[in-house]
């Protein structure tokens, strides 16, 4: 079977990235965020990693947020660059939404955890730029009659829950947080999101640049359909985080069906009936 072509460009998604680093700090700020809330995560787990690699464009960052300077840091591309069996912590940090094959990521990332071993990937879901989303396309079927995808599709949060159990890591948890920032118009938010490197790369993407008379009419429909009363406008992003453990004898399984030594309703302290027969008051 065929396989299907790729969704982006790394090519010039590389090309983004380069140009990103020149604004400096400019384009941290997300990735700061994100990366204190994995170690607030990490906080919470009841063990000890000694072993640990980060991926992403902004991995160093990352480690020092992370505040160990032993991570690992790892290009996020389609083959990572991991030994498997070799890490007992393996972070994806808001990248993952990039990937052409992101349940083989996922995979490549699991073959590399030792048993028990955690995975943790951060990115951005289905929510994500709602607002910028909604203002392009709305403004460029008025003004051209037609449509093209101007922001990068995001992964609904059930979706990519699925993907965890597919890359067959255990335990699997996703969950996601709301992060809405403010501008003083949409195109201090477009200047954002070119520091951060996140601009649009699918492959077809439409190759011209945006025509200036729909530009103008996106900032006023943004404004209209979304600016707060003091005038600025919200920017949506949903970060997911996607969760799993690499299977380990060691871990809790559930019970097999029928195997449970207590009655639901003894644990309740209900009367339990037999079927067709009523409760009685």
């Amino acid at each position: 079977m065929q396989a299907p072509p790729d969704l982006f460009d790394h090519e010039l998604l590389a090309q983004r990235r380069a140009r990103a680093a020149s604004f400096g700090a400019e384009g941290e700020f997300l990735h700061r965020e994100i990366a204190d809330q994995v170690s607030e995560r990490l906080e919470e787990i009841n063990k000890t990693f000694t072993k640990a690699a980060v991926i992403g464009p902004r991995a160093d960052l990352w480690i020092e947020m992370l505040g160990n300077s032993e991570f690992a840091s790892v290009k996020d591309q389609e083959t990572l660059e991991l030994d498997e069996n070799s890490l007992d912590l393996v972070i994806h940090g808001l990248a993952l939404h990039w990937a052409n094959d992101p349940v083989g990521q996922l995979i490549q990332m699991r073959r590399a955890l030792k048993p028990d071993g955690l995975m943790i990937a951060a990115m951005f879901g289905g929510q994500t730029l709602n607002e910028l989303r909604t203002s392009l396309a709305e403004a460029e079927t008025e003004v051209e009659g037609g449509l093209s995808p101007r922001v990068a599709p995001m992964g609904e949060i059930r979706d990519l829950g699925g993907l965890i159990q597919r890359a067959g890591l255990a335990l699997p948890v996703a969950d996601s947080v709301t992060l809405t920032v403010t501008y003083e118009t949409p195109l201090h938010l477009m200047r954002d999101l070119r520091a951060m490197g996140e601009t649009n790369v699918m492959h077809a993407r439409r190759k011209t640049p945006m025509r200036r008379e729909t530009l103008i009419r996106a900032m006023d429909i943004y404004a209209e359909h979304f600016a707060e009363p003091d005038g600025r406008i919200p920017a949506t992003f949903e970060i997911v985080f996607l969760t799993g453990w690499a299977p380990s004898e060691t871990q809790q399984k559930p019970l097999r069906p029928g195997s449970a030594q207590t009655r639901l309703a003894d644990a309740l302290k209900v009367t339990e009936f037999s079927a067709g027969e009523k409760a009685k008051n």
